[in-house]
């Protein structure tokens, strides 16, 4: 017996469920639920331009969609989700919200920019600009600062003339961007924004000008509404269901693997542990569909064990001994294992690419949960298997599901 050896797969246990245990509790706590599990609603909307003739850039598709999620956010919806899809759609989901009618009707009315005096008065709009006029300059001491230019230079040059020496406030929505001081009357129609920006900030203020009042209107294409109690069972039962076949299959695997199955019960419960760390990483939603890929992940995790498992088994049967077997059926079985999740991973990538909402979800979470699956069902699986195999301690055939009957002489 090789007490070294039994010593290090003892502790490598201990730390892998003591740092599932710890953790645990917190990583469920922080996943984001989608509205399928929380509640809530979700809208696809249409985008067209307000005025005939004009395009839907994706630059005007980009800052409606960023001014979609801060009017969200003003009303007070707790991480809500905006995303384009294609030239001319903006896919907006409201988690845990109750009051759809007050969000749905604020949330689609047109973004508007304005410059207000200091008592708010609205004294231009964003289609009293040039368009694509605002442009970003360098002082002498190469300080960032916008150029812009007005349609109408009698109007611009009253505007500048009441404000002379105050704060023109730029507004999108009820967002302040800039407070530039009026430094003289302009009578040309074009002035200069200064002020302590960064190229970046200086950048997409003038990229907001440019876009003006944002000349998109939002037609509801889809909507989808889930309640908070539907949502809540729903995540209650799937779950549930994901708990009771876990533990059936960990049984299976003991009982018909013995000591590869209870390894194989070990690298399921850590891959299970670092798929739930890695969403909580990289701040992933879980959805229905992404729950469904989590559990076909685990089925995946087991088929990978069983592949290894019966190998090693039929290499046991021939008469080789427990190590030269465990070498065998590993080697043998890595290239079928890694055929089918390759496979799985193209599937994914397809869908994650061509799909969109819950589909994506579920091609994200099947991809990550066959990395995890790979690292820790076949590397890690084969590396406790190793320790246990040569501390000498399970010799026996049986302690792997072979009946001394079933082995062959050489």
């Amino acid at each position: 017996m090789d007490i070294k050896r039994i010593v290090a797969f003892v502790a490598i246990v201990l730390i892998v469920f003591a740092s599932v245990g710890v953790t645990s509790p917190q990583l469920v706590k922080n996943i984001k639920l989608g509205l399928d599990l929380k509640g809530g609603f979700e809208i696809l909307y249409v985008a067209e331009p307000i005025e005939a003739g004009k395009p839907v850039t994706r630059e005007s598709l980009n800052q409606t969609a960023l001014s979609l999620e801060q009017r969200a956010n003003a009303l007070g919806v707790t991480e809500p989700e905006v995303t384009t899809e294609g030239s001319d759609r903006i896919r907006v989901k409201f988690p845990g919200v109750s009051n759809e009618e007050e969000v749905r009707k604020v949330i689609k009315e047109p973004a508007q920019l304005t410059f207000r005096g200091p008592d708010g008065t609205k004294e231009l709009i964003g289609s009293d600009f040039v368009e694509n006029a605002a442009k970003v300059q360098f002082d002498q001491t190469n300080r960032a600062m916008i150029q812009i230019e007005v349609k109408d230079k009698e109007k611009f040059r009253k505007v500048t003339e009441k404000l002379l020496g105050q704060p023109m406030s730029i507004y999108l929505d009820e967002t302040p961007l800039s407070s530039p001081i009026v430094q003289q009357v302009l009578t040309d129609g074009k002035a200069t924004i200064t002020g302590n920006f960064t190229f970046d900030e200086a950048k997409k203020l003038a990229d907001t000008i440019n876009l003006g009042a944002l000349p998109l209107k939002l037609t509801e294409k889809y909507t989808q509404s889930v309640g908070a109690s539907l949502g809540q069972l729903s995540l209650q039962e799937t779950v549930k269901a994901g708990l009771v076949g876990s533990v059936l299959i960990l049984l299976f695997m003991l009982f018909f693997y013995r000591i590869p199955g209870l390894v194989a019960s070990i690298t399921i419960i850590t891959y299970a542990w670092l798929l739930l760390l890695v969403f909580n990483l990289i701040h992933a939603t879980l959805t229905l569909p992404g729950i469904a890929a989590f559990i076909l992940g685990i089925g995946m995790a087991v088929d990978a064990n069983i592949i290894t498992a019966e190998r090693i088994k039929e290499e046991i049967r021939s008469g080789k001994s427990i190590l030269s077997s465990l070498k065998s059926g590993s080697k043998h079985s890595f290239r079928t294992i890694m055929d089918a999740n390759i496979t799985n991973i193209i599937a994914g990538a397809v869908l994650f690419y061509i799909g969109n909402g819950a589909i994506r979800g579920f091609a994200l979470t099947n991809m990550l949960s066959i990395a995890l699956s790979v690292v820790t069902n076949v590397f890690l699986a084969r590396f406790l298997l190793v320790l246990l195999i040569r501390a000498n301690v399970f010799k026996k055939p049986t302690y792997y599901g072979v009946k001394e009957s079933e082995i062959r002489a050489l």
